[in-house]
């Protein structure tokens, strides 16, 4: 079994609520990690079983007296009619760690828990495998600080990076070393739009929603644009905004925010696309092999979008939040990333070189006009070691941004 670097903190949080909730994207590994987590004397119910979701539903008092605390209630969401009763059990009783409960329907299930579980339930959002869960390298692993930057000794060639990207972070396609690449996306596609988007929104023609989905990875690392997408698919632009806020509610991408300052004119208001996945973009853009879309023209924005994937991941992980955005004006000139932290901005470009050069950092400069203060920042490229590059700008190998350890 893969170890999960999440795992701390859902032990942190079962020991300080009452109830544990766990939510992500359908596979990514949600069960199978908290059945081995599982102390001796808990049950575990899965309401994908019909009999106990029909029970679930139309008895939920009589269901959580047969099945007693603790108690793992998987895709719980499937019976939001148990939602009030938890709170009177655990408000009875007050003690930490009485109910799991996951589900891959992020939207049903944070809306049970927003109305009934509010100050009595941890909430953790997991995803697929980052690198070095791949790597089965997570001891001292730390999210990426751009206050305190980590060399690492282990560097990824390119090769590997594209590997990864194209594969992606699925655990069942590390777990089965023969399951079909194809074959695992084809049906996870089908099974998330005909059981997930249906249950949160009428979309009417599932062909048009996967095409949707084919546009949109095609965009991936790239700035959203709504009308662009709504006049390739036919349908309107509210449409596009609606179906974008799904798969942004299953955790499926992660939209980028813009950078915004009063001191800088002329900034695009469009938020970034970022596959949660970047094996389930590859498989929407068919691309037939890491070493096509390595050789291919989106190499660059796959890259970009991956490393910031990697990033949001490490920071879920443990559970903190911090402000990323990019930075794009009229005229396309353009900062991949910038990390807020502390009252500073941290500037980064994300390159597919293995050649840094300091003139790759020089829309930096637009920065200045925001009167904020500037941190350290720099190029993530392929290079194969850290090194200044110029005042508080360094060349970052990609190790040191998605496999930083202690």
């Amino acid at each position: 079994m893969y170890d999960r670097e999440i795992k701390e903190r859902i032990k942190r949080i079962n020991d300080t609520f009452r109830v544990l909730v766990v939510t992500g994207p359908r596979q990514v590994g949600k069960t199978t990690l908290l059945e081995s987590m599982m102390p001796a004397n808990m049950t575990r119910v899965s309401l994908d079983d019909e009999a106990l979701r029909r029970e679930a539903k139309e008895n939920p008092k009589i269901f959580l007296e047969t099945y007693r605390p603790p108690l793992f209630i998987d895709e719980v969401q499937y019976a939001p009619e148990l939602f009030p009763y938890i709170k009177m059990k655990v408000d009875a009783e007050d003690k930490t760690g009485m109910y799991w409960l996951s589900g891959s329907q992020a939207f049903s299930l944070m809306k049970g828990v927003s109305e009934s579980l509010a100050g009595r339930a941890g909430i953790v959002e997991m995803n697929s495998f980052t690198y070095s869960e791949i790597r089965r390298a997570i001891k001292g692993k730390i999210p990426f600080d751009p206050e305190s930057i980590v060399a690492t000794k282990d560097n990824i060639d390119v090769n590997e990076v594209y590997e990864r990207i194209f594969v992606g972070g699925m655990p069942e396609l590390y777990r089965l070393k023969n399951l079909d690449r194809e074959e695992f996306f084809n049906s996870y596609l089908n099974t998330f739009i005909e059981r997930d988007v249906r249950r949160i929104k009428d979309i009417g023609s599932l062909e048009d929603f996967r095409r949707f989905m084919k546009d949109l990875a095609i965009r991936n690392g790239k700035p959203l644009n709504y009308s662009a997408i709504a006049s390739e698919i036919g349908v309107s632009s509210k449409t596009i905004k609606e179906w974008v806020s799904v798969l942004v509610s299953t955790r499926i991408i992660y939209l980028l925010q813009p950078f915004y300052s009063s001191k800088l004119a002329r900034l695009t208001h469009r938020p970034e696309v970022v596959f949660m996945d970047s094996g389930l973009a590859c498989y929407l853009t068919d691309w037939e092999s890491a070493f096509d879309l390595q050789t291919s023209e989106y190499a660059g924005p796959f890259l970009e979008a991956y490393v910031i994937s990697e990033l949001v991941k490490s920071y879920d992980n443990v559970g903190k939040r911090i402000n990323f955005s990019y930075l794009r004006n009229k005229e396309t000139e353009e900062i991949d990333l910038i990390i807020e932290k502390n009252q500073y901005l941290h500037p980064f470009e994300i390159k597919k070189t293995a050649n840094p050069k300091k003139e790759m950092l020089n829309n930096f400069r637009f920065l200045e006009r925001t009167e904020k203060k500037i941190g350290d920042g720099g190029l993530i490229c392929l290079y194969d070691r850290m090194y200044e590059i110029g005042d508080g700008l360094y060349v970052l190998p990609l190790s040191s941004v998605i496999d930083s350890h202690q």
